[in-house]
Formats: C-alpha cells, sequence, structure tokens
C-alpha cells in the first residue's frame, strides 16, 4: 500500500512538472532580458537624439528616470514571481530524480554510511545535515558555473535564437533517447572512482566527498533533469542558481531525513523495475517537450518543417505510446517483466489515452486552448475543417501588406506586421494603434492569444476599434541592405525584421520583453501608462483597451 501512495504522489507530481515549465517559460517572455534603466532612449537621428548624446553623460531627463523606475518596478514583480517557479520546478525535478534508478537504490549505502560513522545520536545528525548542506552546495556551485561560463546574455538568446533552440531540440531528444534505455549518460569511471575513495575518509571532507560522490554516480540520470530544467527557462543570470538550489534543496532534505531517521526506510517500496518505469516515463516527456524547441526554431526562420498538424502528429503518437508502455504491451530493453498491471499505471496510461484522443481534434483546426502555448499556431495548419479561412489571410480590400507573405495574425485579425506602415495608415482612418510586441518563441504570446484575444469582446474591440500591429521581435527575415543599420542600444548589427522590431521596443519602450502591448494614438504617443504584458484576466485587459479608446476620443476632441 505504501508503495502504491508513494507511485500516486509521483505520478502526480510528474503530471504537474510538464505545467510548472510552461509557466516558468511563460514568465520567461515577460520578463527576458531588459534595457539597462540608467540610459535614456530617443529617436534616433532625430535633434533630441543629437543633444541626448551631448548631455547623457551630465544629466538624464527627470520624467525619463520616472517612467523608467517605474518600469523597472513592474519588471521587479514579475522577475520575483517568474524565480519563484523556477525554484518550485527545481524542487519538482529533486523530487523526480530521487525516484530514479541512478539514486533510489543509494538510500540504504547513505544510511548505512552513516550509521557506521555516528559516534553519537548528536553527532549522526550533524554529519546528517553537513550531507545534505554539502549536496547544495555542490549543485549550487555547478549553476554558478554554468552562469560564468554562459552569461546572462547567452541564456536569454537559448530561448529566442533559432541555432540554439536547435542545439537544445537535439540535446534533449538525446536526454529523452537515453531515459528510453538506448545509452546512460556517465562520466568517467576513474573520476568515480576517486570521489568513492575519498569519501572514506573521516571528518567533514569525508561527508563531503560523499555528497559528491551521490552527485557524480547519478548523473546519469540527473544530468538530463537539470538540463531540460534549465533550458526550459533559462532567463537570466540567477536561473541557474535557482534551479539547482531547488534541486539540490528537495534532494539534500529528503537523504538528511533518511540519514536522520534510518527507520523511515521501512516504509519505501523495494527496488525494481518500476524505477526504471519512471526514467522512460520522463524520456517520453523528454521527446515530447523537444519538440518545442525545434519548432520556435522552424517559425522564427520560416522553414515550415515542423507544420502545427506533425507536431500534435508526433505528440500523439507519443502519448499512445507510452499509454501502450504502461499497461506493459512494449518493453525496453532494461525493463522486467510486468506480471501485472498496477493502479497507478493503469491510471497514467489512461491519462496518456486521453491526452492522445484530446489532441485528435487539433489535426482538424480544433483551438485546444490547453495546449496552445506550446503548438505551433494555427496559421501553419494546412487544413481546418469547416474554417478555412482561419488559416487563410482574411479578405483583402488594400494592396498587399508588408511581411504578410509569412506572417500572419490570429483570429483573422487584418493588420500590419510593419510600424512605419501601421502608423500611416492608422493616421489615414484616424484610428490608434495597438502594438503587438510578439515572438516566434513567446509561451505567453500564444497563451494570450488562444485564452483573451479569442473572447468576442476583445476581438471585436482589435478588429473595429484598433489598428492592430504585430511585431516579431525574434523573425529572423534578412532585411534589405539598405534598410539594416548598426544599434547601440541592442549592440549588434541590425540585419533581420525581429532585430528591427527588438531595437524599436527598446528605443521607445525601454524593453525587449513579450508579449508587451501598448496602445499608441496617431502622435505616436502612449494612451495608456504603462503598456501592458501577460494579462489573463479578460476584464482587465478590457479595461485596458476601454480607456486606451477613451483617451484616444479626447484627443480627437481636442484636436
Amino acid at each position: 500500500m505504501k508503495k502504491v501512495i508513494l507511485l500516486l504522489m509521483f505520478f502526480a507530481m510528474l503530471t504537474a512538472l510538464p505545467i510548472a515549465k510552461s509557466n516558468a517559460q511563460s514568465q520567461q517572455d515577460t520578463v527576458s532580458a531588459t534595457v539597462p534603466d540608467d540610459l535614456q532612449f530617443t529617436e534616433v537621428g532625430s535633434e533630441k537624439d543629437k543633444a541626448a548624446n551631448s548631455q547623457i553623460k551630465d544629466s538624464v531627463s527627470k520624467d525619463t528616470v520616472t517612467a523608467v523606475k517605474n518600469a523597472t518596478s513592474i519588471k521587479s514583480v514579475e522577475a520575483k514571481q517568474s524565480l519563484w517557479v523556477t525554484f518550485g520546478l527545481g524542487i519538482l525535478a529533486g523530487i523526480a530524480a530521487f525516484f530514479l534508478p541512478c539514486i533510489f537504490p543509494m538510500v540504504p549505502l547513505t544510511v548505512g554510511f552513516f550509521t557506521k560513522r555516528a559516534e553519537s545520536r548528536a553527532k549522526g545528525i550533524r554529519s546528517a545535515i553537513i550531507y545534505g548542506l554539502s549536496i547544495i552546495v555542490i549543485y549550487v556551485g555547478l549553476g554558478v558555473i554554468i552562469t560564468l561560463i554562459w552569461g546572462a546574455s547567452a541564456l536569454n538568446e537559448i530561448s529566442t535564437d533559432g541555432f540554439f533552440n536547435i542545439f537544445i531540440f537535439l540535446i534533449l531528444i538525446i536526454f529523452g533517447i537515453s531515459f528510453l534505455g538506448a545509452f546512460e549518460i556517465t562520466l568517467p569511471s576513474s573520476f568515480v572512482n576517486k570521489l568513492d575513495a575519498k569519501s572514506d575518509s573521516k571528518g567533514l571532507s569525508g561527508i563531503f566527498f560523499m555528497a559528491a560522490t551521490l552527485a557524480v554516480v547519478s548523473f546519469s540520470c540527473t544530468g538530463p533533469l537539470i538540463g531540460t530544467s534549465l533550458v526550459a527557462i533559462n532567463t537570466d543570470l540567477l536561473t541557474p542558481v535557482v534551479v539547482m538550489f531547488g534541486f539540490s534543496l528537495s534532494l539534500a532534505t529528503i537523504f538528511t531525513i533518511f540519514a536522520i531517521f534510518p527507520s523511515l526506510m521501512t516504509g519505501l517500496p523495494k527496488s525494481g523495475g518500476w524505477l526504471n518505469s519512471i526514467k522512460v516515463f520522463l524520456g517520453f516527456l523528454e521527446l515530447g517537450l523537444s519538440l518545442k524547441f525545434l519548432s520556435t526554431a522552424d517559425l522564427a526562420y520560416h522553414w515550415g518543417i515542423l507544420d502545427r498538424e506533425v507536431f500534435l502528429a508526433i505528440w500523439i503518437v507519443l502519448a499512445i505510446l507510452l499509454g501502450v508502455y504502461l499497461l506493459g504491451k512494449i518493453k525496453f530493453s532494461h525493463d522486467s517483466d510486468l506480471a501485472y498491471v498496477s493502479v497507478p499505471r493503469l491510471f497514467i496510461s489512461i491519462g496518456a489515452f486521453v491526452f492522445a484522443i484530446y489532441l485528435i481534434p487539433g489535426l482538424f483546426g480544433a483551438p485546444l486552448k490547453a495546449v496552445s502555448a506550446l503548438v505551433p499556431p494555427l496559421s501553419t495548419q494546412d487544413f481546418v475543417i469547416g474554417q478555412e479561412s482561419a488559416t487563410s489571410a482574411p479578405a483583402l480590400t488594400h494592396s498587399k501588406r508588408k511581411y504578410s507573405d509569412f506572417l500572419h495574425i490570429p483570429h483573422n485579425i487584418d493588420g500590419f506586421f510593419d510600424y512605419e506602415e501601421a502608423l500611416a495608415y492608422a493616421r489615414e482612418v484616424k484610428k490608434p494603434l495597438f502594438l503587438d510586441f510578439t515572438g516566434h518563441g513567446c509561451v505567453n504570446c500564444r497563451e494570450m492569444e488562444a485564452r483573451v484575444w479569442s473572447d468576442p469582446r476583445v476581438l471585436k474591440k482589435l478588429k473595429e476599434d484598433y489598428i492592430v500591429v504585430s511585431l516579431y521581435t525574434d523573425d529572423k527575415t534578412e532585411l534589405p541592405e539598405k534598410e539594416q543599420f548598426d544599434s547601440k542600444i541592442l549592440q549588434t548589427r541590425v540585419n533581420t525584421i525581429g532585430k528591427k522590431f527588438k531595437h524599436l521596443q527598446a528605443e521607445r519602450f525601454n524593453t525587449i520583453s513579450q508579449p508587451y502591448y501598448v496602445l499608441l494614438g496617431t502622435d505616436e504617443k502612449e494612451l495608456v501608462s504603462p503598456p501592458i504584458g501577460v494579462e489573463f484576466d479578460i476584464e482587465k485587459y478590457l479595461q485596458y483597451l476601454d480607456k486606451g479608446l477613451s483617451e484616444f476620443a479626447k484627443k480627437q476632441k481636442n484636436e
């Protein structure tokens, strides 16, 4: 019975793990790298720009400082929320790691190690606590090393750059295949043996090397878990450290408790084939998650190799195979014979089949709101039953708009993809601008479009009352040579559409986070300040749109 309860708890936690990853990555989109708040941005080439260049060393406009501080305050709150989600993901990964076959069987060895060393109850408790702290120091130290090697800017690039996403896709494929039992990712045996020998020494060093031995021996299981956690939410300088701290804290706490209270071991299920089943389960999750990163690169470069229906078809097959595996109908190399199907296995397999059935209508155009943030947009789908117009461009009564041949706005919104073109049209029809700073790899952008923009009231305002312009800040389409320029703000050559609009966002609004929604009048001044990012509360989003319309009407009346 205890084994069943533990398995139920574990698989419930695993079910929540993809959600935590999605939430963490969603937070990443909102709090990605921001421009230093001691810079004042003005329109490049203007008289203000020339004046600012000569004065910026001495002073900065008070109004600008105030606006930047306000924006920074908002981002600070969002960053704290993101770090809490990151920390939670690390804890979940640590709990998952404990139940893997590389770590779970080491519990008796650890307890035996401390039982032999303990001269008294107090010393035994102290040693166990030091052991737990050593685990934390080792993993957090690894997080610091990762940060120093990659740096904050590189971590942010991983989440937006196409080639980095391809790299992560391949890494996750390797991790997934490893968990399925094709091979093990291990460190050199000579290194493991040296650490193990040092763990026999007396004193604090022996305890520390015992913890190091655990980290090294379990690398074949913890490596993929940690790697997946890092690449799923890499956002800023603190991310690797926070992930490692959460991961090591949960793992260290469990081992420390068993070291202090050895009698608890009697309540643990015996090692067996169920441990490898957990590993295979995680392998399927790794393979499914890897597609998100390939999709991001595919959308940014417009390769067209992973359309929505192809993506969903692969997920459906993986979910069915997972369900069949859990019922014992598929057996991998490291699996033992399954005498019967336990209740936890049955329920998890049912969940896998239900998920597969839920995805099937998506092949024919169903919105699939529950996973809309992870799958490619509906515009990439070739065929939609009864909704032919959903993936095609709206009926046009005007000339073809810039970039509209490869960029799309959901829900058939007849909008723009270039700021200057949209501004000229807004002035012509006397309507306010709705700036949608978005990205192909932006999870929260897809979530907002599926959950908020789809509301009939919101959609009506966007279609009828605003001129929508979606500015993709991660698109890799190259700009014509005459439109390219060097950006001091981004410290790079602006040679793609994505960089062009990222520069615009940084210059005008002091941020490069997505999604970011700005309401502008035809005079290019904000109608509502500050702009908003992620807001899943539809009523609040409507209030934001209504306030923009009200302010625009006042301006029109005064003109």
